[in-house]
């Protein structure tokens, strides 16, 4: 089965963006996380409509966050991504016409919907912030990461 890691993917990269001293690249993004800078501007693409992150065309330009860390939950990450589904299991059909089938949807249905409404309810208690701490608590002194940007992010 293959899983979604969009979510962790752009988490990931927000956490770059959120140390970074200057605006990165989607090049430079892609390098970091492993992956395709054409998959970095398609996955940013949604977070620049909710306005989490920005981003400027030319020289010296790239991609920022405009929100203090703090200020972003998971699950308006979550959301700008266009809810992924959460759940790789589902219904064999989603109108049965036989009534065991559809007791078996029942059953599973709720326990989808209540994994689902757990599990967007802890996104929204985590902050990009909360990640930044959990990160530093476990980096080694002196480690490139565990620096702070000397200038703070726009706020909107």
């Amino acid at each position: 089965m293959r899983r979604d890691s969009r979510l962790s993917s752009v988490l990931h990269t927000l956490l770059h963006l959120a140390n970074a001293k200057g605006a990165l690249t989607s090049e430079k993004l892609a390098m970091l996380i492993a992956t395709n800078p054409v998959v970095m501007r398609r996955i940013l693409g949604g977070l620049r409509e909710a306005g989490i992150v920005g981003s400027e065309k030319g020289h010296g330009g790239g991609w920022t966050l405009l929100r203090r860390p703090a200020d972003v939950t998971l699950r308006e990450i979550y959301e700008a991504l266009g809810m992924p589904t959460v759940l790789a299991m589902g219904h064999r059909s989603e109108s049965p016409q036989c009534l065991l089938e559809q007791a078996v949807n029942r059953a599973m249905g709720g326990a989808f919907e209540a994994a689902e409404a757990l599990l967007l309810a802890r996104l929204g208690d985590v902050t990009l912030a909360d990640l930044e701490k959990d990160a530093a608590l476990h980096m080694p002194p002196g480690h490139v990461h565990d620096q702070r940007r000397k200038t703070k992010t726009a706020v909107n």
